[in-house]
Parts: C-alpha cells; sequence; structure tokens
C-alpha cells in the first residue's frame, strides 16, 4: 500500500546536511539507530556496484533468480522476528500489521515472481497481418538498475517488495528509502546480500531529499511510489534525462455504499480502511457517501466499532498505531479544524491523544455532516479520519466520487454485484472493488496504479515487471531471395504495380467485395 504523503523532505543543503540521520520510534519517542547520509559520489558507487553485479545476473536464467530469492525469502523467515520489530519500531505501526501486509506481501512476491517471470517476459511470436514473409517477434531484456525512491508508510514492503520484480527480470536495484524510516530497508537488504544474493545487486542509499535527486542521474529507471508534488519534481527530472519513470502518487478513495449493502460489513470495512496504519495508505478509505435510506443504521454501526478500538505502540499488540511522520498530525488537524469550520460535526475522536509520552498520536475520528468545499473531502489527510457524506441516491454518490483530482482506488458496496459492477466501472479510478477494499493490493496477479493525478504506470500483473524492461522487436525473414520487391532498382513497372497493389489492399470498396466472397 503506498504512502503518499512527506515522501520525501526538501533537498537539504549538502554543506549544511548532518554525516547521519538518527532514527527514533515515533511511538515512544526512543532512539533506534542511524544510517549514514550518502554523499553524490557514494551514491554513483553505490550504483556502479549494482551494475557490476547485474552483468553477472543478468546471465542466470529465470529459474536460477528465483532459487537465490527463494534462499532470501527463506533467511528472512529466519530473522522473522528481528525484522518484523525493526518494521515496527521505526513506524509505529502494531506487528500484526506488519505481519499481514508487509512480511506476508515480500515473501508472496518473491513466491509469486519466481512462478511467472519467465512466462510474462517469454518472446513472444506476433502474427502479421500482411507481411507473411516474415517473422516477427517482441523480446524483454532488462533495463540495467532500477532506481526505488519509496516512502515511510511501508517500508519493507515497497522497497524489497518493489525490488522483487526488477531483480526477477534481470536487474540490480539501488533504494534510496525515506529518511523517516531507513532501517527496515537495509536490514531487509543485509539479510538477502547474507543468503546468496550477489554482493552489490540489491543496494540502499540512505539520505536526505538529495540522495534521491542523485540516485535518477545513475540509474536507468525511476520507480517512485509517493506524493503527488515530489512525483512531478522525479518525472520532470526524469523527462530531462529521457529517462524511464513510474510514479505512484496520492489518493482520496472514495467507498459508495448503496441503500442494499451488507451494512455490518460496510462498516468494519469503512473503519479498517479508514485507520489502517493510522489512515496513513495512500489507497485508505478517505471519503465515504452513504445512501440515505441506510446512513443512520451504517453511522451507529461504524461508531460502535470506533468504540472499540485499541490504540497503543508496538509493544501493546492494539489495533491501531502511532502515526509515523509527524508533520502528518499537523495536517490531520488542519483538516478536521477546517471541516469544523464549515459545518462539520465530530462524532469520536479529534484529537490528539494524550498520555503517549513522546510519541506522536491522533485518536481514530469520525467526521459527518461534511462537503466538498473542505479539505476533507478535497486534499489527501493520510490519518486516522472516516469522513462520512449522505448522499440522495447511486448516481449523487458516483459523482461525487469522481469530483477529484486522485484516481487510485475506490469501493462500492452493494448486494446487487452486476449493478455494483457497473458503477465500478463508470469510478474514475485505476482499481475497485466490489464489498472490499484495497485487497487488489494483495493479488499480483491483476495490475494496479492511478489514474489522474494518482501515477503513471503499473505494479503488479504482467505490466508489474515489464515496466523494469526494454521491450524489442525482432523481425525474422522466412524465405530469402535476392531481393525484396521495393528494393533497388526501381522502375515506372515497379511503381504501377505499388500503386495497384496499394489501391487493392485499401480502398474499402474492394474489402467490400472481398468480404461479400467469404
Amino acid at each position: 500500500m503506498a504512502a503518499i504523503a512527506g515522501t520525501a523532505a526538501p533537498e537539504h543543503d549538502r554543506q549544511a546536511a548532518p554525516e547521519t540521520i538518527s532514527v527514533t520510534s515515533p511511538a515512544t519517542g526512543e532512539p533506534l539507530g542511524q544510517v549514514q547520509v550518502f554523499s553524490r559520489d557514494e551514491v554513483r558507487e553505490a550504483v556502479e556496484r549494482s551494475r557490476e553485479a547485474q552483468r553477472s545476473w543478468a546471465a542466470l536464467s529465470y529459474r536460477q533468480r528465483g532459487n537465490v530469492l527463494k534462499w532470501v525469502r527463506d533467511a528472512i523467515l529466519d530473522a522473522r522476528d528481528e525484522l518484523v520489530a525493526v518494521v515496527a519500531g521505526e513506524t509505529g505501526k502494531p506487528p500484526a500489521e506488519v505481519w499481514a501486509v508487509e512480511m506476508f506481501y515480500v515473501c508472496d512476491a518473491i513466491g509469486y515472481w519466481s512462478r511467472t517471470a519467465a512466462r510474462h517476459l517469454a518472446d513472444r511470436q506476433e502474427s502479421t497481418h500482411l507481411l507473411k514473409t516474415k517473422k516477427a517477434y517482441s523480446t524483454y531484456k532488462p533495463r540495467g538498475v532500477i532506481g526505488l525512491i519509496t516512502p515511510w508508510n511501508y517500508p519493507l514492503e515497497l522497497t524489497i517488495g518493489e525490488a522483487i520484480p526488477a531483480l526477477m527480470a534481470g536487474n540490480g536495484v539501488v533504494i534510496k528509502p525515506s529518511e523517516v524510516t531507513p532501517l527496515s530497508a537495509t536490514t531487509a537488504a543485509r539479510i538477502a546480500q547474507d543468503a546468496g544474493l550477489p554482493a552489490g545487486l540489491l543496494g540502499v542509499v540512505t539520505g536526505y531529499g538529495a540522495s534521491g535527486a542523485d540516485l535518477i542521474d545513475f540509474v536507468d529507471m525511476v520507480a517512485f511510489t509517493g506524493s503527488v508534488e515530489t512525483g512531478r519534481k522525479i518525472a520532470t527530472k526524469c523527462a530531462g534525462q529521457l529517462k524511464p519513470c513510474s510514479v505512484e502518487l496520492g489518493g482520496k478513495d472514495p467507498m459508495i455504499v448503496c441503500r442494499d449493502a451488507d451494512l455490518v460489513r460496510a462498516a468494519n470495512a469503512a473503519v479498517w480502511g479508514s485507520v489502517t496504519n493510522a489512515g496513513q495508505v495512500c489507497m485508505s478509505v478517505e471519503r465515504i457517501y452513504v445512501d440515505e435510506k441506510v446512513y443512520e443504521p451504517f453511522l451507529a454501526n461504524v461508531l460502535a466499532t470506533v468504540d472499540k478500538l485499541r490504540q497503543g505502540p508496538p509493544s501493546d499488540h492494539a489495533d491501531i498505531g502511532s502515526m509515523t511522520f509527524p508533520p502528518q498530525l499537523d495536517k490531520i488537524e488542519d483538516h478536521v479544524r477546517d471541516a469544523v469550520a464549515k459545518g462539520a460535526h465530530v462524532l469520536a475522536g479529534g484529537r490528539r491523544t494524550q498520555g503517549r509520552g513522546a510519541g506522536y498520536w491522533y485518536e481514530p475520528t469520525v467526521v459527518v455532516d461534511v462537503h466538498h468545499d473542505m479539505k476533507l473531502m478535497r486534499d489527501e489527510t493520510f490519518g486516522p479520519v472516516i469522513a462520512i457524506q449522505k448522499v440522495k441516491n447511486e448516481s449523487e454518490a458516483l459523482a461525487l466520487a469522481n469530483d477529484s483530482r486522485y484516481g487510485l482506488s475506490a469501493s462500492v458496496w452493494s448486494k446487487d454485484k452486476a449493478g455494483a459492477m457497473n458503477i465500478a466501472r463508470r469510478i474514475e479510478a485505476g482499481a475497485v472493488c466490489v464489498n472490499d477494499h484495497m485487497i487488489h493490493m494483495m493479488i499480483p496477479e491483476v495490475p494496479m496504479g492511478g489514474v489522474k493525478e494518482s501515477g503513471l504506470g503499473r505494479r503488479h500483473g504482467r505490466e508489474g515487471i515489464t515496466r523494469f524492461c526494454d521491450q524489442q522487436t525482432i523481425v525474422v525473414d522466412r524465405f530469402g531471395g535476392a531481393k525484396e520487391l521495393f528494393w533497388y532498382p526501381s522502375s515506372p513497372k515497379l511503381e504501377g504495380l505499388l500503386r495497384r497493389v496499394i489501391v487493392v489492399l485499401f480502398r474499402s470498396g474492394w474489402r467490400n467485395k472481398l468480404a461479400g466472397l467469404r
């Protein structure tokens, strides 16, 4: 699940930047460790090491690459408690969330891409509609070294998990993790190399925004997950270098609850989809549109579920953890304050949690009487806020769902699955779930990505691995001979023949007559 807000800090002045970054727990304020700030030369050296290792790695078969990655998976499972503790420690999320999402995703990704890479990237013979004397093939080759610039909200899934298809395609990978949560990627990369991944193939460069900018200059492709603002800068920089990039950006995902929905299931999903990972998910439920006929019972179910939630640090094994990125607290408060000033009402939560020491905490919050003049319904909040708007019918809900500059994902809730599918097709989003939310992220067979300002490119599915490849066309002549018809020398006779052939092939009257003879 992709992160959005605050992915990259402003680029620090190189003269003023510290040599190390201190990482602390957002739940307790306790120090967790330090990482170095990579200089430009050190970033280049990391890419060069990856490029050197990539040459031998690309020469391996898919089966051989897959076997190495399965060794890595075994090593990750052996070190599972250490790795889960690192992820939970630097994000503030409950260990159960780390197991259910990040660990599961990485282990499943290794199995999926190991099984399917050869099929997705196999040479394909293409049918030629006219030139039957030729055989045409599409082939795929690794791009070289892929640069991953990744966010802070899922620091294992979106670093190591994102690297798996790139590695299976034969690339080297260098990751620039968020300076907020760098320990997950550095720990996992160390485990991977100790397990047998070639030295340098999977590199990690830590630092601030400047280190990410340096990485772009040296790699062959960039894959970024983060904010729209940073994504624009990365896409612009890549365009200036004619360098391929994919960017998964923000979301303001709508949930449409129809009058025939299973209200208990829908309410449970609304709460989980809004506050999982403390709402720090680009595919969080951020806008809920409920048919007026079922608004009151739906709201009652939501409030009852929220009332039972437990919030605490990782050691408490609670339902919800802390915020990870401190500036998000200010943004959440601004959005809720703006909504209240414009007529909204807070029915639960609505404030920073007290008594948590140095941690960053915000209560699960339910806000009603909202409308689209509020920041809460237009801008990405990225926090544990459940915003519910009453609508007259499905048509109004659909119009409001599409009234957004974002289009990452959405969900529709109805017992009429055919009707829900019809609504889903009309939602302007890259992925839509019916009677579920966000689950498409855990189905690697289907592509996922955004429309509008939610990004360019797709992860998962065939597109999720071919994006890390250069596509090549190979055309083979079948029969040989001294020359082709249109090769030199030219002549009036040849010109006349070509003129007649083109008319026969492309004039619609001739084609209609030929079709009638069949």
